[in-house]
């Protein structure tokens, strides 16, 4: 009885997200937190800058302040899009990992982006989550690189980490796209305020309209 309703919960709360391309309704959307030792709270400046981006230009009414929640809180089940990042080890419980999968399996969208570093703590946790499921890497071809702006090229490289070509991972259920991982792109430092890691004014908004994509799809998917 407790995972319909938590199931029928997601579902209500995808279907306000999706109303923000269309009606005047608001949405909330978080930072997630978790253990480990890891920076969750790295790019203070970069969910704020992404969302007043998407309001002004592609038609969101997202909360002007994205909320934090700790990925084994029930609280992760009022946000339709969550955003992971940092630097660091990342450590989920059991409990955790279960209530991820529940949020996930059940409506809830996690972008995760590698902030450098996060990479080999992100593909062990996320096998806790979803033993029997493969990272699967998308083409530039995919639908989440063409709208509202076009990447030919598929995800675009914002700071230099090892010398190697941004790749995006996600994780599908029953066809649609659960997790979405951006490895060797840094997206959040690019969203960040620009004198914060002295971006160009062309490299900051190259970040920004990926993260507009990404917002798209996973209210329109």
């Amino acid at each position: 009885m407790k995972h319909a309703f938590i199931a029928l919960t997601i579902i209500a709360l995808h279907l306000v997200a999706l109303q923000t391309f269309a009606q005047n309704t608001s949405v909330r959307i978080a930072l997630l937190k978790y253990n480990g030792g890891g920076d969750w709270y790295a790019n203070p400046t970069s969910l704020p800058n992404l969302v007043e981006y998407c309001n002004r230009n592609i038609n969101t009414l997202i909360f002007a302040e994205p909320s934090t929640a700790e990925v084994g809180s029930k609280e992760i089940f009022s946000y339709p899009f969550l955003h992971m990042t940092g630097h660091g080890n990342v450590i989920f419980s059991d409990q955790e990992a279960k209530n991820l999968r529940q949020y996930l399996m059940n409506g809830g969208f996690l972008h995760i982006d590698d902030n450098f570093g996060l990479d080999p703590f992100v593909r062990r946790e996320m096998k806790k989550v979803f033993p029997d499921f493969e990272w699967v890497e998308l083409p530039p071809s995919h639908a989440i690189f063409k709208k509202p702006y076009q990447f030919a090229e598929g995800l675009p490289k914002i700071h230099e980490h090892d010398n190697k070509p941004p790749q995006a991972f996600a994780i599908f259920i029953n066809d649609r796209m659960v997790c979405l991982y951006t490895y060797e792109s840094d997206l959040g430092d690019g969203w960040e305020d620009p004198e914060v890691h002295h971006d160009s004014a062309d490299t900051h908004l190259k970040a920004l309209k990926m993260g507009a994509n990404i917002m798209h799809f996973v209210f329109t998917q």
